[in-house]
């Protein structure tokens, strides 16, 4: 005989055998409750029930008998529960799948007929497979007041954007994609809620945030916070998103106006489509202010903003855009090219042999770099200046260059504009800086004085005396004036290393100007032209010769003339000698 008690004090609700009942081991016997939960007492072995010792009812304090048995074979089994359809999973179910872009198949098929890629597609492709980690999916608009439930869930998936993280070729990072198929790409209250969430989860960890910026602004119509809400300008996605230290990468394609558009410009780096209109303010927004109606294409077009330095990268289409975002992402990988995969472009015939001969500097860039592995910033913008990523031996650099092929490689205010922000990009993201100098100097003269020219070159005095990471100077040839030791950070012994090549000269302004003022007294004197034009070219050899880098480098006015044939490695000695590379927490200026 054996008797089954009770473990633990319950109430007996239910007695499921009787006297006499052969039953299999697992058989329920009875079931017990405790603070509203059920529990099913069963038999741990075969037999025939002997006796009852409670019914329906009773108060169990623990240790009392409950049923006893003979134990013994039986021929019966236990029957398994037959699990039916389950209200919670089905609507589970039911809600994820209408998450998926099939739902909305209609939408998908215009939006894929115009060029574009719908939000989930993005970030598929940026994120690795099956590494993505969807927050507040199951959002709505804030409409229920006025709208069915069942509407919003079919309508406004997510309230209009995708947040999450994951490894982009396993690195750790966060994205933001707005769904232009919700209510356009408007910015909803749990649409802000989302993003709050995911830029404190990624501040957490100083994740990289990938924004996928599409649509308008503020959504007037979310009724539910309507009678709570006068203006909403307390929002704190703008602040924390601006405060947010990880890299902040941009991707903007089709319409990107008010909201959307204030994120995009938040970014340490924008990328654009060549389909893509950007702007502050959207149409309705231009018609409100009782400044007329127009068309979202007149407004930002990317060829506008990638000439006025809005734009960063510009690609033909969102693949391309998430290619290049793919590429920012790897810089921190110290290695992630081979050291074989070497430059083609001999770098002792980059400058050429007429010193008055100008020359293409990203040839110059792309022979000093890993082959393939420029990628520019702000090609169309400055371009006096030429910035953008390298990597040298499989490290990532950040290069700085002047642009000879434009006013002859001086410095104005958009070129001193676009370096300034550059060398402080890469102070935020950590990266050791290459400058390749080839100036003249700044721009001068009085129409250039009405830029603002000496606010705008002072901010590469800023930058470099900032700036926190290993700098490297190569003087290819001229390094004049004020604008040769902005080049150099501030001045020729602010570098870790500066050095030139054997074609390099050096001057406290354009050697030429330097003995018209000071001989003019001297060259006036002379009477005969033919003898003065001799003179003077003496006097400017003179200069030239006293300036060569190898007199400069002789009186120690920098470190080193190299071989140009052996400036990558000159170059990884340095950096391999100056210690780990720390991100500065100064933030970047959107400029």
């Amino acid at each position: 005989m054996k008797t089954i008690k009770a473990e633990n004090p319950a109430i007996v609700s239910e007695i499921r055998v009787g006297l006499g009942d052969e039953i299999a081991a697992g058989t329920v016997l009875l079931v017990t409750e405790l603070m509203k939960m059920q529990h099913e007492i069963r038999a741990d072995e075969s037999g025939v029930v002997t006796a009852l010792h409670v019914s329906p009812g009773d108060e169990l304090r623990g240790c009392e008998p409950l049923v006893s048995l003979e134990p013994g074979e039986v021929s019966l089994q236990v029957k398994q529960q037959e699990q039916g359809l389950r209200l919670e999973f089905s609507e589970f179910e039911a809600r994820m799948a209408g998450l998926a872009d099939s739902s909305r198949s209609q939408a998908v098929a215009k939006r894929q007929q115009n060029g574009g890629r719908t939000a989930r597609e993005n970030i598929d492709d940026l994120f690795d497979p099956g590494s993505f980690t969807e927050y507040g999916a199951l959002a709505v608009a804030a409409q229920r007041t006025k709208r069915p439930l069942a509407d919003l869930q079919s309508r406004t998936q997510g309230d209009g954007i995708i947040c999450g993280t994951g490894t982009v070729n396993g690195r750790a990072v966060a994205a933001m994609a707005v769904d232009y198929m919700v209510l356009a790409g408007t910015q909803g209250y749990n649409h802000h809620r989302k993003m709050d969430r995911l830029i404190e989860r990624a501040g957490r960890d100083d994740l990289p945030i990938v924004l996928f910026a599409e649509g308008g602004g503020g959504r007037p119509n979310d009724y539910d916070v309507a009678p709570l809400v006068v203006a909403g300008l307390n929002v704190p996605s703008f602040r924390n998103f601006a405060a947010h230290r990880g890299p902040k990468i941009g991707i903007a394609a089709g319409m990107c106006f008010a909201g959307n558009a204030a994120m995009f410009g938040l970014c340490n780096v924008r990328i654009a489509t060549d389909n893509s209109w950007i702007g502050m303010g959207g149409p309705a927004m231009i018609e409100g202010g009782g400044l007329g109606s127009v068309k979202p294409q007149e407004i930002g077009p990317s060829e506008t903003q990638k000439a006025n330095g809005v734009i960063d990268l510009l690609r033909q289409d969102e693949a391309g855009a998430v290619a290049a975002a793919k590429a920012l992402l790897g810089l921190s990988a110290a290695k992630a090219c081979p050291q074989e995969i070497a430059p083609v472009i001999p770098l002792r015939s980059v400058v050429p042999a007429d010193r008055s001969r100008a020359y293409d500097m990203r040839q110059a860039v792309e022979a000093l770099a890993d082959a393939d592995s420029f990628l520019e910033l702000r090609r169309d913008f400055g371009q006096g200046m030429i910035t953008g990523f390298v990597r040298i031996k499989g490290q990532a650099y950040g290069i700085l260059a002047n642009n000879p092929l434009h006013l002859g490689g001086a410095i104005d205010a958009p070129a001193g504009d676009k370096g300034a922000r550059f060398l402080q990009l890469c102070d935020a993201w950590g990266l050791p800086v290459v400058t390749l100098c080839d100036t003249p100097g700044f721009m001068v003269g009085p129409a250039i004085e009405e830029t603002g020219q000496v606010a705008h070159i002072s901010r590469l005095f800023l930058a470099g005396a900032h700036f926190g990471q290993p700098l490297v100077t190569v003087i290819l040839r001229k390094a004049y004036g004020l604008g040769a030791m902005a080049m150099a950070g501030g001045g020729f012994d602010r570098p870790h290393y500066c050095c030139a090549w054997p074609t390099g000269e050096v001057g406290a302004m354009g050697l030429e100007g330097a003995v018209k003022l000071g001989h003019r007294d001297h060259l006036a004197a002379i009477s005969d032209p033919v003898a003065r034009e001799a003179e003077y070219q003496r006097l400017v050899a003179e200069l030239y010769k006293n300036g060569s880098a190898l007199n400069a480098a002789s009186l120690l006015e920098f470190d080193a003339v190299i071989d140009p044939a052996l400036t990558r490695e000159e170059i990884a000695r340095v950096i391999a000698a100056s210690g780990p590379t720390i991100p500065s927490d100064r933030y970047v200026d959107a400029w």
